[in-house]
């Protein structure tokens, strides 16, 4: 009897303990289920918030302008434009099939966004470009005529203007500080839909040969973006712009999860050049340049593929004037480390002519640093891009037949003579085939070494070490850059 009392008297205190802790555990749940919900109504409220401080300075930009030729389209076909695989807006409103005369109007629409109460407001060039016609509309219905103030078409930048005091305006952040991850939240007017609103996080920073501008340095975003959202802009969640919404990557015209936009920071610089002066002179130091390749930084001896090497210097640039040579890496400016081409082209145009920088580099092996006094870029400056009787095969074993450069085949690819060895056939699906290396561009540098003859040439080639890598220069036309062959 005592045996029973005493094991009853137990299993009551073990089922009271049961109770007790399967009660706490049933408030515990209970009590975290209603933290993450009031979590999330916290997040919801704050995106909110934003949205409503920002929305009333993202306006939409209805445009008109003149064209000719060609037939109408509606918005759906246009939509399908390849314009549009990277583009969005202008957006053109025309009736489907119908024959248009020589001479019509278009009417496309985009976004853009207040950054001063007297009206100035920020957008995208393409949006504005070839206008007769620009409307603003505000959030509040209210419609302006608008002037274009400035743009600046390498960059996709603009400004336009309505006249008006104390308008909304929109805050500009820092895109320095932004970092993959974060979240960000995009305003504009997708297919003419006033003051819609996306949400999604940064995918990637410093985006560059996209092709869209000549100057690149998009953040990527995964919010959604479409046709018409073209010079709204990105926000972070203190409700600052950081960046202008500017492009998609798009099979079809609409979202697909890639978005770009132009990082605040370059469009302020932009905006205010433009604001200043009415056009915006970048920097120049008057060099062809290319990224370092693993094979590029073997030849030449670098412990990794950082930084940008030099492949041709101008004559009487800024770039000679301070010392800078053919075969120099570059792997800083003012101590910043440089990632590719595209850093150093954005970092350099931005800087102000006449600005004194300095620049690390690598050369033989040994690190300089070197002043350079940046020059102002031609205004007529194009973008120069890397490019083809007794024959030879001096390297042979990688697919070349050369030839001497004669008086006569100078003149016909116009190069100099005795710049360098003359391509004169390439076999398909060997190693210099491989790498795009076609006749009639020109050899000039073999292992580091100028040469000017076959057999200047064949004389580098003996006395190197490695018999089945060699490091040319390459020159097509007017541009010049490094390769590496290698026979594997």
């Amino acid at each position: 009897m005592q045996i029973n009392q005493h094991f009853s008297r137990r299993t009551l205190r073990s089922a009271l303990v049961f109770c007790v802790i399967a009660l706490f555990t049933t408030i515990n749940v209970h009590a975290q289920d209603e933290a993450d919900i009031a979590l999330l109504d916290r997040s919801a409220k704050a995106f909110a918030s934003v949205v409503k401080k920002a929305g009333p300075a993202v306006v939409h930009v209805a445009v008109e302008k003149a064209m000719t030729g060609g037939m109408q389209v509606s918005p759906h076909d246009f939509f399908n434009d390849p314009f549009f695989e990277r583009f969005f807006g202008p957006q053109f409103k025309q009736p489907r099939g119908k024959q248009q005369p020589r001479q019509y109007r278009q009417q496309g629409a985009g976004s853009g966004f207040i950054f001063d109460s007297n009206g100035y407001i920020l957008t995208n060039n393409h949006v504005v470009e070839g206008a007769e016609k620009i409307t603003v509309r505000l959030d509040d219905k209210r419609e302006f005529k608008a002037k274009v103030i400035g743009t600046d078409p390498q960059s996709d930048v603009a400004i336009i203007k309505i006249d008006g005091t104390n308008l909304p305006t929109l805050p500009l952040g820092n895109s320095d500080n932004l970092e993959v991850g974060e979240w960000v939240i995009a305003i504009g007017s997708p297919f003419e839909l006033n003051q819609t609103v996306t949400v999604g996080v940064v995918s990637a920073k410093g985006r560059n040969r996209v092709g869209i501008t000549d100057y690149e340095n998009f953040i990527q975003t995964d919010a959604a973006i479409n046709p018409g959202n073209s010079g709204g802009p990105l926000l972070n969640i203190h409700g600052e712009a950081i960046g202008l919404n500017t492009a998609i990557f798009s099979k079809s015209g609409g979202y697909m999860g890639i978005g770009f936009a132009i990082p605040i920071n370059m469009a302020q610089s932009i905006k205010q050049q433009l604001l200043d002066h009415g056009k915006v002179t970048r920097g120049w130091l008057g060099v062809v340049i290319q990224d370092v390749t693993e094979d590029l930084a073997d030849s030449f001896g670098l412990d990794n593929t950082s930084g940008v090497l030099i492949a041709e210097v101008s004559d009487d640039s800024p770039a000679a004037k301070a010392g800078l040579k053919q075969g120099d890496v570059l792997v800083a400016l003012d101590t910043v480390p440089l990632a590719n081409v595209a850093d150093l082209r954005n970092k350099i145009a931005m800087t102000p002519p006449d600005s004194n920088v300095s620049l690390k580099l690598i050369r033989d092996g040994k690190t300089k640093n070197i002043s350079v006094t940046i020059g102002q870029q031609p205004a007529n400056m194009s973008a120069r891009q890397p490019a083809g009787t007794s024959q030879t095969t001096t390297l042979g074993e990688f697919g070349l037949s050369l030839q001497e450069l004669t008086p006569e085949l100078a003149e016909q690819f116009e190069y100099e003579q005795n710049q360098g060895v003359l391509i004169t056939a390439v076999e398909p699906d060997s190693p210099a085939g491989r790498i795009g290396l076609q006749a009639g561009q020109l050899i000039e540098e073999v292992n580091r070494q100028q040469v000017d003859s076959l057999s200047a040439l064949k004389k580098v080639l003996s006395s190197s070490k490695n018999k089945n890598q060699v490091l040319l220069r390459i020159r097509s036309g007017k541009s010049s850059q490094y390769v590496v062959l290698r026979n594997e």
